[in-house]
């Protein structure tokens, strides 16, 4: 169940991830914020809400990351090639696109015989 925020939490994540660009002293400002008021005591009360609006804005950018990678496969010689690809990467893997780690198993019997270590 999401909690209520005041008008001026709402507005210090809304501007959070944009005008401010994630810097929580200007997203105070631009909230409406006294300067009375500790910065550390409103990222510690919107903790949860500042991490799943983080997560959402890495999923949305990562159509941009995959898009980046694809430059650098049709511009292998621009130079920072090397910068973006892994900037791209990163932003993929915290937005839930690892590469393939996975391994897919199926079999009729659930039994499996390996042999000995020896």
């Amino acid at each position: 169940m999401k909690r209520e925020l005041t008008d001026k939490q709402q507005k210090f994540l809304d501007v959070l991830f944009e005008e401010a660009q994630g810097n929580f002293v200007q997203a105070k400002k631009l909230a409406g914020y006294s300067d009375n008021v500790s910065t550390t005591s409103i990222v510690e009360s919107l903790q949860e809400e500042i991490s799943e609006k983080t997560t959402k804005f890495l999923v949305t950018h990562g159509a941009k990351a995959a898009w980046a990678m694809i430059h650098v496969m049709e511009n292998p010689t621009d130079l920072g090639n090397k910068e973006k690809m892994a900037a791209a990467k990163d932003i993929l893997d915290r937005a839930g696109h690892k590469a393939g780690d996975k391994i897919e198993v199926k079999a009729e019997s659930p039994l499996f015989i390996l042999p000995s270590k020896s």
